[in-house]
């Protein structure tokens, strides 16, 4: 009885040892996607954060012309 215990618990030890490599490879997987995801964010706000500065510029040189046109219009009428 004594000698079947010992390699029972020999396959229960790497039984266990390797669902706790799959489990941390998964995880590590999971992890490496969502570092992956951020980056990707991150890149897709810098680029917003720059056209919306463009658009900013844009439509304050627009107002600028428009105030020009409506003085123009004043001084003529």
């Amino acid at each position: 009885m004594g000698s079947t215990i010992i390699p029972i618990a020999i396959l229960l030890i790497v039984f266990a040892s390797v669902t706790t490599i799959v489990a941390s490879y998964f995880k590590l997987q999971r992890h490496r996607a969502d570092a992956a995801a951020l980056a990707e964010y991150r890149k897709l706000a810098e680029r917003v954060t720059v056209q919306q500065e463009t658009l900013s510029a844009q439509l304050a040189e627009l107002g600028a012309r428009v105030e020009a046109v409506e003085k123009l219009l004043r001084s003529v009428g």
